[in-house]
């Protein structure tokens, strides 16, 4: 069976007899910062059930990850009215209780039935995750969809119990080909450790991201074509570490090496926020040939699959 990859925030909606929760993968109370994904749940669910799946918010056509994040940075005085103004989606992909009943030792088939099933009378903020068996109209979603922000597929067995997903399911990523500004390395200059990626953003360089860790022989041959830079940088030689993972609020200000920029090109999912890229890119080689100059930001894409 494939599925959309979505990349949200991955939840669990609870109706605990007339109590209704939303919890995160990590077991974090999400409840306060989706009160319209309540409402709709309290209103379109049974008692005594309980949905996974992804809550979303959509910016026109397309996924809005930075809009979802603000949720998280709202007072509850304000909650209310960024949920009118900016609502989010609740996308469910798997049932595992309903009636009272855990259903997670059931195959997936059986489980995406009865959820088909509840999900027949949901309104739009309430989302049923497409499903296809068949191997060409995967093909084409994985090629498609991520115009709309979708990572690409996850590929589930279909009489597989219910197990998290963690070690179960085969998650295939859409990846594309492109070139970023590195100005800055992680590590010393002669073998640097990652690049960190910019893009003109608004009329000046700003950092967008990082690689994963350079391979040895990589950072080898990058470290020998590398140089200080020469006059003013755009760059400090500190920044929040936020900057570069903003998963990591607590961790200390990253030191950067300042570099004389460079193209590099690099392969990178479909996670661009418009002004970052959330995941690591993955360096693929050198490009002395183009000038820094010439290098412009990703668009972030049309259309809603």
């Amino acid at each position: 069976m494939y599925e959309p990859k979505w990349d949200d925030y991955r939840a669990v909606i609870c109706r605990d007899g007339e109590d209704t929760s939303i919890w995160s993968r990590q077991g974090k109370d999400l409840s306060r910062y989706f009160p319209d994904l309540i409402a709709a749940a309290a209103a379109q669910l049974p008692p005594s059930c309980v949905l996974d799946g992804e809550a979303v918010v959509w910016s026109g056509e397309r996924l809005d990850f930075s809009a979802l994040q603000q949720r998280l940075g709202t007072s509850a005085k304000a909650m209310m009215s960024l949920a009118r103004q900016v609502p989010a989606h609740f996308v469910a992909f798997d049932l595992l209780a309903v009636a009272g009943h855990d259903i997670r030792d059931q195959p997936l088939h059986v489980r995406r039935q009865l959820l088909k099933e509840l999900a027949k009378d949901w309104t739009e903020v309430l989302e049923l995750s497409p499903v296809t068996n068949d191997l060409e109209t995967a093909a084409r979603w994985f090629e498609e969809l991520p115009a709309t922000g979708i990572e690409g597929l996850v590929i589930k067995g279909a009489d597989q119990p219910y197990q998290g997903g963690q070690l179960q399911w085969l998650k295939v990523k859409h990846r594309e080909t492109i070139e970023v500004v590195c100005a800055a390395v992680l590590g010393p200059i002669t073998r640097p450790e990652a690049i960190v990626a910019g893009l003109p953003i608004n009329g000046e360089l700003r950092i967008v991201g990082r690689s994963a860790p350079l391979k040895p022989a990589a950072a080898k041959a990058l470290g020998a074509r590398l140089h200080p830079p020469a006059g003013t940088h755009p760059w400090p030689e500190r920044i929040k570490s936020t900057t570069l993972d903003r998963f990591n609020p607590g961790q200390e200000d990253t030191p950067l090496t300042l570099i004389q920029p460079v193209v590099i090109e690099v392969s990178a999912d479909t996670a661009w926020s418009g002004d970052s890229f959330r995941h690591p890119l993955r360096f693929l080689r050198h490009r002395p040939e183009l000038d820094p100059a010439d290098i412009h930001a990703p668009a972030t894409g049309t259309g809603r699959g």
